[in-house]
């Protein structure tokens, strides 16, 4: 598929040189088309798979192979700038990179929005800014501040109350209704299962859309949740953590809505590069690469270059704006 399949529109959709051609700079679609988007995808039958993306670039590929959504995780961000996933990225950095990911994609953005960046109102301004950057939701978790990544040891949980305080703030500040307002509890690890299930019926009461249970064990404890909870729920299919993989299939037949593979692409290309750095320091060349590269003319595809060239020589040949 070509990338100018990813907007529906080409150059041809345009006037040479009066016109920029639709999407080439951002999506052709609003935000609050996203958001019906997967407020659609979640009441389908079908589950909504939204792998996560390192990059804008990144998500125009998961738009382009035919997922469903875009996945932002936190986990991913703190990696990319070398840092550790214990809360040390801000409001800033998040909002920033989920606002480029979300003007390169026609796919619904979901992003990692961590506990908030701080106190109930923080959460707040977090839906704020968030919905300004052009994503169609995010989940908020209620672990204690800063947290930790959820399929390792250390982490701990804020009072119930607290996480409905979190909550009950951000859907407060919610401007567009279709904004999708996820909550994550991570006490399946801290308390067990039947103390998840109380706390993830809590967070429905407190309007919360969406429920993201973090480490569940294995098909049976899915299937425990789906049972307990009656709202549209996410399962997190992330690698070497505590959950069994058992695939998008087994997870819309329990009946789950939603899935994510949060660091899957990011662990794949960096896994590629060191294998590739590698050889290359040993040989001193890449041609041992050349074949699992990415060919040049795929890239030119994805970020449509061809494109952006007939743009800006139809403006060089038709002189000035009218």
């Amino acid at each position: 598929m070509s990338a100018t399949h990813l907007t529906g529109a080409t150059v041809g959709d345009a006037e040479p040189g009066r016109t920029a051609p639709a999407g080439l700079f951002s999506a052709v679609s609003s935000p609050g088309d996203r958001r019906r988007a997967l407020r659609s995808a979640l009441a389908a039958d079908r589950i909504c798979r939204l792998p996560g993306a390192f990059s804008p670039l990144c998500a125009r590929l998961v738009e382009d192979v035919g997922f469903e959504g875009v996945y932002v995780s936190g986990a991913v961000l703190s990696a990319d700038l070398a840092l550790p996933d214990i809360g040390l990225t801000t409001l800033t950095e998040v909002v920033h990179r989920s606002r480029q990911i979300a003007r390169a994609t026609e796919r619904p953005v979901l992003v990692d929005a961590d506990t908030g960046f701080g106190e109930p109102m923080s959460a707040a301004r977090t839906i704020s800014e968030l919905e300004d950057a052009g994503v169609a939701g995010c989940h908020l978790e209620d672990q204690v501040n800063p947290k930790r990544c959820g399929h390792l040891d250390g982490k701990n949980v804020v009072p119930v109350e607290d996480m409905v305080r979190r909550l009950g703030a951000a859907v407060s500040a919610r401007r567009d209704p279709d904004f999708v307002i996820c909550a994550r509890t991570d006490a399946r690890a801290t308390d067990g299962l039947d103390a998840a299930i109380d706390r993830a019926k809590a967070y429905v009461d407190a309007g919360a859309d969406m429920i993201f249970t973090e480490a569940l064990a294995d098909a049976s404890e899915f299937e425990a949740f789906r049972a307990a909870v009656d709202v549209p729920l996410l399962a997190n299919l992330t690698e070497f953590g505590r959950s069994e993989l058992v695939g998008a299939a087994v997870l819309e037949e329990i009946g789950y809505n939603a899935v994510i593979y949060p660091v899957t692409t990011l662990r794949i290309a960096m896994g590629a590069v060191e294998d590739a750095l590698r050889e290359i320091a040993e040989t001193g060349t890449q041609t041992g690469w050349i074949d699992r590269m990415q060919h040049r003319s795929r890239l030119y595809e994805l970020n449509r270059y061809a494109d952006f060239n007939h743009f800006d020589s139809a403006l060089f040949t038709h002189g000035s704006w009218r």
